[in-house]
C-alpha cells in the first residue's frame, strides 16, 4: 500500500519519466525532476483520518504519501526526523503586533537542522536501490544530515565541504563517521565536484536540488503544517491563508514545501493554499532578483553572507523555487546580514536558537512587516532552519562576548547595584 512512485516529471519541459529511466535531473534540459506520485491510488487506499491518527511522530508518519517502501530501521536517527515542534510565544506576538505568530523550530531534528527531513528519505532510497556510497556536496548542514543518518544504518557516505564551512559543522561530519574532503572552492566548486565523482564512481548523489528525493523528503514540513494548521487553529484564524516565512539558499526547502503543499491540494485535502514567502541574504539572492524581475531565469551571482547554510553562488532549484512563491501569491525579501544577526538575538530571546540561515526567514518578516507586506490579522508561520551550535561564531558576533569580573561578591554587585 505504500509505495506510489509512478515515475518524474520535468519542471521545464514537462517530460515524464518512468522511474528506472532518470536518477537526477531531465537529460533534455537539465531541468529538475518533480517525483509523480500515483494520487488517485493514495486517495482511495488512504484518508486524513488516517494519517491523523498515526501514533508515528516523525516524517514517517506520512509514509503514504512518499514515493519509497517502508525503510525498516526502528529504533534509529534515520526514523527520528521530523516531527518538529511548533512554538508560539506572546514576546514576539507584542513585539511584531502580530497575534497569530508561530515559529516551527527545525533545529530539534537529530541532527539539528531541516536537512534531515531530506537525508532520511534519500539515504532510504539508497538503501532500496542498493548504492554503495552516498555522497554530497555541503557547507555544514545537509552534511551532517547525511553522515547521521548513514552512520544510523551503516550506509557508507562522502561529504565535500568548502574550507570556510564553520568548524563545529566539519565536527559533527566527522563524528558521525562519514568520509570528509574539504574543497579549496565554494559549495558551488564543492557540488559540480561530487556530481563527477558520483558519475564516475557510480555512487548515488544526494546534492540538493539535484536529486529529486531530496524535495520528498522536505515536502513532510508542509504535511506537518497542515496536520497542525488543521488540528490547533481556530476556524475564525483559518479564513485567512498561513502565510509562511522559508529561508532561501539553493532553493530546494522552498520548492519541497510547496510541493507538499501541491500534493496535499491534489489529494483535496488541502482546503486553502498557504502564502509562501522566501528570505535570501542581501549577498545571495539570484532567486529573488528573478522573481523581482518577473522571470525565471536564474543569473549566478557571488555570494557572500555571514549566513552560510544559504550562501550560494548559483541556485540548483532556483526555477521551482520561484515558483513557490508566485504560484501561492507569496514573495521575496532580502535582509542584510545586520538584520539578520538582530534576528538570531530577538529569537533567542524567547528560547530559539537559530543558525544565521535559520533566523534569516525572521528577519524577513521584521522587514516584511515594515514595508506593509504583512498585515495583523495575517496568521504567520516562521521556520527555523538550523541550531545556531552550527555556527557559533555567529552567535558570538550577535550577543557579545560574556562579562569577565573577579570570582567576589563586590565585584558582581558592580555589575547590579
Amino acid at each position: 500500500m505504500n509505495y506510489h512512485f509512478l515515475g518524474y516529471r520535468c519542471s521545464l519541459c514537462g517530460v515524464e519519466y518512468l522511474p528506472d529511466q532518470v536518477i537526477y535531473t531531465c537529460p533534455a534540459d537539465g531541468g529538475n525532476l518533480d517525483v509523480q506520485l500515483d494520487i488517485n491510488n493514495i486517495r482511495k487506499l488512504v484518508s486524513r483520518e488516517y494519517i491523523f491518527s498515526s501514533v508515528d511522530n516523525s516524517l514517517w508518519r506520512f509514509l503514504p504519501l512518499l514515493p519509497i517502501r517502508d525503510p525498516g530501521y526502528h529504533g534509529t536517527t534515520l526514523r527520528a526526523a521530523g516531527g518538529t515542534p511548533v512554538y508560539q510565544s506572546d514576546v514576539l506576538q507584542a513585539a511584531l503586533g502580530l497575534p497569530a505568530l508561530w515559529v516551527k523550530d527545525e533545529s530539534r531534528n537529530p541532527t539539528a537542522s531541516f536537512k534531515d527531513r531530506a537525508s532520511a528519505v534519500v539515504v532510504a532510497r539508497a538503501k532500496e536501490i542498493g548504492a554503495k556510497v552516498v555522497i554530497t556536496a555541503s557547507t555544514g548542514n545537509a552534511g551532517a544530515a547525511l553522515a547521521g543518518m548513514a552512520a544510523a544504518v551503516n550506509q557508507p557516505a562522502v561529504i565535500l565541504a568548502p574550507r570556510t564551512a564553520p568548524p563545529a559543522k566539519i565536527a559533527q561530519l566527522l563524528i558521525y563517521g562519514a568520509k570528509v574532503i574539504l574543497v579549496d572552492g565554494s559549495y558551488d566548486n564543492a557540488f559540480d565536484l561530487t556530481v563527477e565523482a558520483a558519475q564516475e564512481f557510480d555512487w548515488y548523489c544526494r546534492n540538493t536540488g539535484y536529486n529529486p528525493f531530496t524535495a520528498e523528503g522536505k515536502k513532510t514540513a508542509a504535511f506537518e503544517i497542515w496536520e497542525w494548521w488543521e488540528k490547533n487553529i481556530p476556524a475564525i484564524v483559518q479564513k485567512r491563508p498561513l502565510v509562511i516565512f522559508v529561508s532561501v539558499g539553493d532553493g530546494n526547502i522552498i520548492s519541497g514545501i510547496h510541493k507538499g503543499f501541491k500534493d496535499l491540494q491534489e489529494l483535496g485535502w488541502l482546503d486553502q493554499m498557504p502564502r509562501i514567502v522566501g528570505i535570501q541574504a542581501e549577498g545571495s539572492a539570484s532567486i529573488a532578483n528573478a522573481f523581482h524581475q518577473g522571470n525565471e531565469t536564474i543569473i549566478p551571482v557571488s555570494a557572500c553572507t555571514l549566513a552560510d547554510s544559504i550562501s550560494v553562488d548559483l541556485p540548483r532549484d532556483g526555477v521551482r523555487a520561484v515558483r513557490a512563491a508566485r504560484q501561492t501569491q507569496g514573495d521575496y525579501i532580502t535582509v542584510s546580514d545586520d538584520q539578520i544577526l538582530a534576528a538570531i538575538v530577538a529569537l533567542g530571546r524567547v528560547g530559539i536558537f537559530a543558525e544565521p540561515a535559520g533566523a534569516t526567514a525572521y528577519a524577513g518578516l521584521v522587514k516584511s512587516i515594515s514595508n506593509g507586506m504583512i498585515h495583523v490579522d495575517d496568521p504567520v508561520l516562521v521556520l527555523n532552519t538550523g541550531s545556531g551550535l552550527k555556527d557559533v561564531k555567529a552567535a558570538v558576533q550577535a550577543a557579545g562576548e560574556a562579562q569577565v569580573i573577579e570570582p567576589t561578591l563586590k565585584a558582581l554587585k558592580q555589575l547590579f547595584y
